[in-house]
């Protein structure tokens, strides 16, 4: 059976309330923040089973929230504003915060894509998936081409077993948006759940030539490999994802069962061993060390 995973793109759009094929932000104070503090396109790929994004505490740093609050304060009802700072609270991991601003982006523009999609993934990171997927049922319905707002609803469905809806919104994205790293990830994992290990491998290397500093696409790749029956393949997909991540427990494990099926007893115990060692509760990796031992 293979570990479930995650490779969630966790995107906070700045900008200004204004359509995305319009792509101009609409007053310099609001350019100029953006640009100084890099909220309006930043972007976190890895992430580990069970998160949704990495947290960043000094994306709300006072000097950073300063700034954001000066430009809310010149321009009241400016929705971009608010999303800037909603997102320097949501990468802060201020959730409270971020979801009032990304509520006022939305009270003064009804069709801001951008926010609803911001409070979504607030809601997700919360546990608050009903909530998350109305959003990103608005944001898709203010925009039919914000192609983020179908992968992160794919997630949604993904993660509760609904596979084919979420094939249908990574469809879409890829569509929309073809240098998408994170939906031909997430469409491969959709595959793999399927048993569908050749399509999985094809989505996964499509998201490492997109993004090949990101660990996930190869683990994946790997499992499929592994699936497949091509324990060579997949140990040097782990090796590349454990060189890419060296904290990362699962990938380890992976690296592990290649290597035990490589006939390699002793490497993978190690390999197990340093698994455990990152996470004592990985039945799997323990599992390894006995067969292994």
């Amino acid at each position: 059976m293979l570990p479930r995973k995650r490779f969630l793109s966790v995107v906070w759009s700045g900008g200004a309330g204004m359509n995305r094929n319009r792509g101009r932000i609409k007053t310099p104070l609001i350019a100029s923040a953006a640009v100084a503090l890099t909220l309006a396109a930043c972007q976190t790929i890895a992430t580990p089973e069970g998160s949704t994004g990495t947290i960043d505490r000094s994306a709300a740093s006072s000097a950073n929230l300063e700034s954001l609050s000066a430009v809310i304060a010149q321009n009241p009802r400016d929705a971009g504003a608010y999303n800037i700072r909603g997102s320097a609270y949501g990468q802060a991991g201020r959730y409270r915060e971020a979801l009032q601003d990304f509520s006022t982006a939305v009270r003064i523009n009804p069709s801001f894509a951008q926010a609803y999609n911001n409070r979504a993934l607030v809601y997700r990171r919360q546990g608050q998936a009903s909530e998350a997927l109305s959003d990103y049922n608005r944001a898709i319905q203010a925009d039919p081409g914000y192609a983020a707002a179908y992968v992160g609803r794919g997630n949604l469905y993904r993660l509760d077993g609904n596979l084919d809806q979420a094939l249908t919104d990574y469809n879409t994205a890829i569509n929309i948006d073809p240098s998408d790293a994170q939906a031909f990830h997430n469409r491969g994992l959709v595959y793999q759940a399927q048993a569908r290990h050749q399509p999985a491998i094809v989505d996964f290397t499509s998201a490492i030539g997109i993004s090949p500093r990101s660990p996930e696409p190869y683990s994946g790749r790997g499992l499929s490999y592994l699936a497949a029956g091509d324990a060579k393949a997949a140990l040097n997909d782990f090796n590349e994802a454990v060189k890419r991540d060296r904290r990362n427990g699962q990938f380890w494990t992976n690296q592990g069962l290649a290597l035990e099926a490589l006939g390699d007893n002793k490497k993978a115990f190690a390999a197990f061993a340093r698994a455990a060692n990152l996470n004592p509760r990985d039945k799997m990796a323990k599992a390894g060390m006995k067969r292994t031992s």
